[in-house]
């Protein structure tokens, strides 16, 4: 079964760290690109952080650039977000996303992480 899970949301103080995990089931991470997007209700769905096959790109939406660091580990089958330095507007539901070498994308069904005192 091809399937992506994600764990580690939950509730952080702001200027904590919560680290995100998605592992793939069924298939191996090895297509054009793994990463994470994250929505808040009523608004569009936003990149956060993207690498590529064999980790040769990488990327992150210019909101979190320098707090958060996307790190695969391709021996677990697995990719992690790590969250530094959170602010109240990272609170979102945050989502895996493969896009795989037929270009087909699929997506996992969400973690929620909210920043809130």
């Amino acid at each position: 079964q091809l399937q992506l899970v994600e764990s580690g949301g939950g509730l952080v103080q702001p200027g904590g760290s919560l680290r995100l995990s998605c592992a793939a089931s069924g298939f191996t991470l090895d297509g054009r690109a793994i990463g994470w997007f994250r929505q808040v209700p009523g608004k569009e769905r936003e990149a956060v952080a993207c690498v590529s096959r064999g980790r040769l790109y990488s990327d992150y939406a210019r909101s979190v650039r320098g707090r958060f660091v996307i790190v695969r580990d391709n021996a677990k089958n697995t990719v992690h977000l790590q969250m530094n330095s959170l602010k109240p507007e990272d609170t979102a539901v945050y989502y895996c996303y493969y896009r795989h070498f037929t270009n087909n994308v699929s997506w996992g069904k969400g973690t929620l992480v909210t920043v809130s005192s």
